[in-house]
């Protein structure tokens, strides 16, 4: 499926291909674990719809990472699909917890080393809890954030999962 590929491709404005992207803690990681993945890097995008499209891929397919604060100074990343939001109660529940709050930006950047609009799992500064939307073990293939903004990685769900040792939950509801 995505064997051999990692390399770069062009945003959607069908320009020349982009050379490989800068380094990010995510990519290292990922390499360093040798998983079959594909580095995407796009242009800037202004919505999710656009997103998709660059990265070639279903908006289903986009994986959202949100940092939620489960307690003070710890926190969890959920993977929720593009066409999917975060169900609060589902995700309170599956924590086992009353509240959750999202982080502002400086304290989301301290918890993970990665600024909002790049926030991923993959080579964060701590390795929080994951809890993946059963909703993104759909498509053959799902994206998502690569470690800095224009940058994803496309790669298998269950590889994704596997990798994070990801908790496979029921926490979001259509948008």
């Amino acid at each position: 499926m995505l064997a051999g590929r990692r390399g770069a491709r062009s945003d959607e404005g069908g320009g020349s291909p982009l050379a490989e992207p800068a380094s990010t803690p995510a990519l290292e990681a990922l390499a360093a674990l040798g998983v079959d993945h594909e580095v995407v890097r796009t242009g800037p995008v202004d919505s999710l719809a656009a997103a998709a499209r660059a990265r070639g891929v279903p908006v289903a397919a986009v994986v959202k990472t949100l940092v939620v604060r489960v307690r003070e100074s710890q926190y969890a990343f959920v993977l929720v699909p593009g066409d999917r939001v975060i169900d609060w109660a589902k995700l309170r529940a599956h924590l086992g917890v009353r509240r959750l709050s999202l982080p502002d930006a400086a304290e989301a950047l301290a918890a993970t080393g990665y600024e909002r609009g790049a926030i991923t799992p993959l080579g964060a500064i701590t390795a929080w809890p994951v809890v993946a939307d059963d909703a993104i073990m759909s498509p053959g293939v799902v994206s998502l954030g690569g470690g800095a903004h224009g940058v994803s990685v496309t790669i298998a769900p269950k590889e994704l999962v596997r990798i994070l040792g990801a908790a496979v939950a029921d926490v979001t509801k259509p948008a």
